[in-house]
């Protein structure tokens, strides 16, 4: 995990796009270093639903975690596209309850926060 990156500042410059979507995936499993890519307005489109705010978020990354913590977890960046304030990634990872056949995320950065996130992907439970 890095924690050299302030996804806020980078020598006391705003974190650009690039910066917050090289911050996020590299921060896996640590809830303070995600949560801090975020704003309590920020939103997360999800298959779900709609969660707004910080805490609906932190509590989605909680049981994402979780479960992405389980033994035999892999993951693959199949793709990644910046420009401007917005992101774009596609993956696909196995865990022990889930195959993750294709996710994609796209992502809307300003003042180097994620203000705008919405999630899409084939998931087929394992069980």
């Amino acid at each position: 995990m890095r924690t050299d990156i302030n996804p806020e500042q980078k020598n006391g410059v705003t974190a650009t796009t690039q910066d917050v979507l090289t911050h996020h995936p590299d921060n896996i499993g640590d809830i303070a270093a995600t949560m801090a890519d975020y704003t309590a307005e920020s939103r997360f489109f999800t298959p779900d639903g709609l969660l707004r705010g910080s805490e609906a978020i932190r509590s989605f990354f909680v049981r994402m975690f979780e479960e992405f913590a389980k033994p035999g977890m892999s993951f693959e960046l199949l793709r990644q596209e910046v420009d401007g304030d917005t992101a774009y990634i596609v993956w696909r990872a196995e865990t022990a309850d889930n195959s993750f056949e294709l996710g994609s995320d796209t992502f809307i950065v300003r003042n180097g926060k994620i203000v705008t996130q919405a999630f899409g992907g084939k998931i087929s439970p394992k069980r």
